[in-house]
């Protein structure tokens, strides 16, 4: 089998940084990633893409060419377009590339898989029209494509906020902004904002968002709940909740966010220790100051180990960098924490804003564990939440159970879009603790392989 000193998964801001800095530093580096071009979901194509696109999507995304430049100048192997299939606790890494199933090894292994849109079904999110803020940024960054006819934006999180500057810019027709945090997010956000304030960059970024899209004839309308899309065979409006007020807005596209949380699939994948973090809302993987996982030799950084943004991702990737390299002989203990002082105390100092902005962009509770029987939750297995409830009531009390019953998670997906879901309407239901109703325990493959690629499983080299 093919062995590797360091194999870096992802080729985000954690990973292009964790990549270079080991390179950089004589270590035999491999990065590989699902995409075509480094840059992960925030730096997307940032490599490839036109200055006057890069100068539309703001200086945040344009820092992402630095990243790029570094990696690329760094000397380590790059493997795109690969997908992941396995990860086992053995380092053993199961691969997909050109239609070619492989196994390598690594002696160490940094997952830098990043972060995922928080799935949460609400009535009329199947229908064609209806996507999710993260897509439209993907075709806005990839591809220069932007809505022709106006779009409502609907959920919680600053990357509405950020998506609907963009388009602003890009002189798209906003119809209007659907807050759904609950207005008393704010008061229980005050106690964390002295401590955000040493990173109030954050804050006064997104206030300038909000004052430009409002000075635009951009209407906001907060406290929204019951969100519902409404059509036929695609999507012709979005009805609310607005102050005790049923509203309904035309609209051809609605793009709906509720925030971010871990991919978490690959770690999960390994059997290495989870939580439940009650503040983000999500399961992470338990990790120490270096980004160690609970298994000798891989590490979880970045956006994937608990959100934390671009820039703090950077610095993680540089600190699990130094510590692989300790690991693997090249510097000693005294010398890792000598290197990785600077990233660690920025990253500390970036990190500070991160419980202001869970509080204040806290999804409401009943839109995470209350959707209305009928609505689909697994989208793969067309399993909707009233069978959800009437596998609880039949007496399986656990996430896995209702995996089992009712084939919810067993799709595609293999549960990422239902995953965090079923799990929060399974605590409900029974009043437990999220530790308690469990998330789904992830097998091999994660990715969907053909019985013919796995028949075929190469263990020899792989072209990088």
């Amino acid at each position: 089998m093919e062995q590797h000193e360091l194999v870096i998964i992802g080729g985000g801001p954690a990973g292009l940084a964790a990549a270079a800095t080991a390179a950089k530093a004589g270590v035999e580096s491999l990065l590989m990633d699902e995409q075509a071009t480094p840059g992960g979901q925030v730096y997307r194509a940032v490599g490839e893409t036109s200055v006057q696109r890069a100068a539309l999507l703001g200086p945040d995304y344009q820092r992402g060419r630095e990243l790029v430049e570094q990696f690329n100048d760094s000397g380590a192997g790059y493997l795109p377009n690969t997908t992941l299939w396995n990860l086992n606790d053995q380092r053993e890494i199961g691969i997909l590339r050109d239609g070619q199933a492989s196994l390598i090894c690594a002696d160490r292994v940094i997952i830098a898989s990043g972060a995922m849109e928080r799935p949460i079904p609400f009535p009329g999110w199947t229908l064609p029209g209806v996507m999710t803020a993260g897509a439209g940024q993907i075709l806005l960054k990839s591809s220069g494509l932007v809505p022709g006819n106006g779009l409502v934006l609907a959920g919680v999180g600053p990357l509405l906020l950020l998506l609907a500057w963009q388009y602003l810019r890009a002189g798209v027709k906003i119809h209007a902004i659907l807050d759904m945090a609950p207005t008393g997010n704010l008061w229980k956000a005050l106690p964390h904002l002295p401590n955000a304030l040493r990173a109030h960059h954050y804050i006064l970024k997104g206030l300038q968002y909000q004052l430009q899209l409002k000075w635009a004839g951009v209407k906001f309308f907060n406290g929204v709940t019951d969100l519902q899309a409404v059509g036929n065979d695609s999507l012709e409006a979005v009805e609310f909740t607005h102050r005790n007020s049923r509203q309904s807005i035309k609209t051809p596209l609605l793009f709906s966010h509720f925030g971010v949380i871990p991919d978490s699939h690959l770690s999960r994948c390994t059997a290495c220790d989870h939580r439940w973090d009650s503040a983000q809302l999500c399961w992470r993987p338990v990790t120490d100051e270096w980004g160690n996982s609970s298994l000798d030799g891989i590490s979880v950084i970045g956006d994937g180990a608990g959100i934390g943004g671009a820039v703090a991702a950077r610095h993680a990737g540089r600190v699990a960098a130094f510590e692989s390299v300790r690991a693997l002989g090249y510097m000693n203990e005294k010398q890792r924490d000598e290197a990785a002082r600077e990233d660690q105390r920025w990253m500390k100092d970036d990190l500070r804003i991160r419980p202001f902005l869970e509080a204040l962009f806290r999804p409401p509770s009943a839109l995470l564990s209350e959707s209305e029987d009928k609505t689909l939750v697994c989208r793969c297995e067309e399993i909707n939440a009233g069978e959800i409830r009437c596998a609880i009531r039949a007496g399986h009390e656990d996430t896995n159970q209702i995996k089992f019953l009712t084939r919810c998670g067993m799709g595609p997906c293999q549960g990422r879009q239902c995953d965090n879901a079923v799990s929060q309407i399974v605590a409900h239901e029974l009043g437990v603790d999220m530790l308690v109703a469990g998330g789904y325990r992830i097998r091999p493959p994660i990715r969907p392989l053909t019985i013919e690629q796995l028949a075929a499983l190469d263990v020899g080299s792989v072209s990088k």
